[in-house]
């Protein structure tokens, strides 16, 4: 459930009243490795399978996608309690390597990383595609806002959206983090093909860094956001080959890295 039902006082210039609203689920998640406990999240309950898988991959804890044979529930039901991460045999990993010292908020996926260089996985050589044009790439961020059926609820929730090439919508994921949503995509993505296809990666709000790093690791090149680029993302596109756009939301928009891809 992606949003929960809730009365609340609605105040106006004239008067005040009680209403039903609906307000976004946030809730905790704990993943463990070889029974320890590496990460909290706070996120929204649902496809917490695609969140662990995204989050083990663009974390840099497995390597592909195969290297992590399942994922087990410890208590409680979808959306909710802890989960283990079993790794396939033969795949060694220190879980103390990747433990968090503190939990991760909604608003900022890397809390508990001690270091910008900490958060620097290692990204594989990324395909010199896909590319767009201007127009192509408006109308991917407008299907993207048509299919936000939690923000519609809510107002409260982030997406982000894989297309195809051709502007093809290949899947959209929401979550109160926008960390979240984009590891919830790509362990959607990952599922369907590994190394994952050539897409053009969406996201609701600003392209922060967290959110270039971890399209860079799953081999994604393309990254549109409806509002500004971080400094940092804008570096870190720079660096590691990522077209990092943002703005997408009218006739106009800015390029900050890598701008061969639109054309």
């Amino acid at each position: 459930m992606s949003n929960f039902e809730r009365t609340v006082v609605r105040i106006t210039a004239h008067d005040r009243h009680e209403r039903k609203d609906f307000l976004p689920a946030e809730e905790p998640v704990e993943f463990r490795l070889g029974g320890v406990a590496i990460a909290v999240l706070m996120r929204t309950p649902g496809h917490d399978y695609e969140l662990a898988k995204g989050f083990a991959l663009t974390e840099g804890i497995i390597l592909r996608p195969d290297e992590l044979s399942g994922v087990k529930m410890l208590e409680g039901g979808e959306g909710t309690g802890r989960y283990e991460l079993i790794l396939d045999s033969g795949v060694v990993v220190d879980p103390e390597q990747f433990r968090r010292n503190l939990y991760a908020t909604s608003s900022c996926g890397v809390c508990g990383k001690a270091s910008i260089d900490a958060v620097r996985v290692a990204a594989r050589p990324l395909p010199t595609g896909p590319t767009v044009s201007p127009g192509e790439l408006l109308e991917m961020m407008e299907q993207m806002r048509s299919r936000q059926q939690g923000f519609d609820e809510s107002g409260g929730l982030h997406a982000a959206a894989a297309f195809g090439p051709a502007g093809d919508l290949l899947a959209i994921r929401e979550d109160i983090g926008r960390h979240n949503a984009m590891d919830k995509l790509i362990g959607f993505l990952a599922d369907q093909s590994w190394p994952i296809d050539e897409c053009v990666v969406t996201v609701s709000g600003r392209v922060s860094f967290e959110l270039v790093q971890k399209a860079a690791v799953a081999g994604l090149s393309l990254v549109a956001g409806v509002s500004t680029a971080s400094s940092l993302a804008a570096d870190l596109g720079t660096e590691l080959g990522v077209t990092v756009a943002g703005f997408v939301r009218g006739p106009e928009f800015n390029v900050y890295s890598h701008p061969d891809r639109i054309r």
